[in-house]
């Protein structure tokens, strides 16, 4: 078993969350368990790769101070991180221990924020410790607080190890909702450069120039003989690779990166109707990358992959999208 420890103070001796995370630290590994620590205030240049390395850990500690107001600036990008180029499919499978210290007020809320932050992204929350402490001495004078901090690394390591279930939060509808945004599909370095000449606003100008001359240079190429869509293009993969699923009924929009109308998909038990066109209030209503659809088509991907993975936006009921798999089984199929 790993877990990997995140913590978003800034490394002062007295600070009271370090005397927790290092008291859990040893407790794990008494349990022979792998911890690795990542002070986030050392590989602030980094913080927005460090998403990838949830990837190696069975569980994390996310720790934080409270020292005026909040659970800090480094933490907030940490999980900025992780929702923008975090793995979603393997947060949701890993367990997260708040740990958050005040020297002032507001460790609840910090202890909060960070448990809602975690089911927003997917993933599974573990009983965490939140106290105010105003001189860490305390910890040598009172064994039971002692107690208590090594109770909750026994208890973390408890539950990950008997993978422990949750119950669904109302978080997770939050994030059915706030998930449908554009795909960009950039790394962590390329999103800050961009950033940075996004804000000059000559590159800016220019580079509207640029696209506006381009756009005039390929209109003349083209002429008046613009290649329209392909409105046959999937259709006949869907009819091919269609699975009736007796008394259900649903109507999926998929908008296709490149395409100028979305694919309409009709489900009544074994009747199904496909064509290209708008329609108002789907049950599910799908954005994808044509790359991505691809993928699907040819039984790389699962819808539900790819949207747990973050190369699908979906809004709409989660339920009606996973039948899409059932609906649809190319990888039951292939030839």
């Amino acid at each position: 078993m790993k877990i990997n420890i995140y913590y978003g103070g800034r490394g002062l001796m007295d600070d009271p969350t370090l005397y927790v995370i290092n008291k859990m630290q040893v407790v794990l590994e008494e349990l022979h368990v792998t911890v690795e620590r990542f002070n986030l205030y050392e590989l602030k240049n980094s913080i927005t790769t460090l998403p990838q390395t949830i990837k190696t850990a069975d569980g994390i500690i996310l720790a934080s101070t409270v020292e005026w107001y909040g659970i800090g600036g480094y933490m907030h990008q940490f999980l900025d991180s992780c929702w923008l180029y975090g793995d979603k499919e393997k947060i949701a499978k890993t367990y997260m221990c708040p740990i958050v210290m005040s020297t002032t007020y507001g460790e609840r809320e910090g202890k909060l924020t960070l448990t809602g932050a975690w089911e927003i992204l997917g993933g599974l929350p573990c009983s965490g410790i939140c106290g105010y402490i105003a001189d860490p001495s305390i910890f040598d004078d009172n064994e039971e607080y002692n107690i208590i901090i090594e109770k909750k690394a026994e208890n973390m390591y408890r539950t990950i190890n008997q993978k422990m279930a949750c119950l669904p939060a109302s978080n997770q509808a939050v994030k059915q909702m706030v998930s449908f945004t554009k795909n960009i599909d950039l790394t962590p370095q390329e999103s800050e450069q961009l950033s940075q000449y996004v804000s000059d606003d000559s590159y800016v100008k220019r580079q509207k120039q640029d696209i506006q001359e381009l756009t005039s240079l390929f209109r003349d190429l083209m002429g008046e003989s613009e290649q329209e869509d392909n409105e046959e293009e999937y259709i006949k993969e869907f009819k091919d690779h269609f699975t009736p699923q007796p008394g259900f009924k649903a109507i999926y929009k998929i908008q296709v990166e490149g395409k100028k109308k979305p694919l309409v998909i009709e489900i009544d038990g074994s009747e199904n109707n496909y064509y290209y066109g708008n329609i108002d209030n789907p049950d599910v209503e799908i954005q994808v990358g044509k790359g991505t659809m691809d993928d699907i088509i040819y039984a790389r991907m699962t819808f539900q992959r790819a949207f747990m993975g973050g190369a699908m936006k979906m809004k709409g009921d989660f339920k009606v999208l996973r039948t899409l798999d059932l609906l649809f089984a190319f990888m039951e199929k292939i030839y």
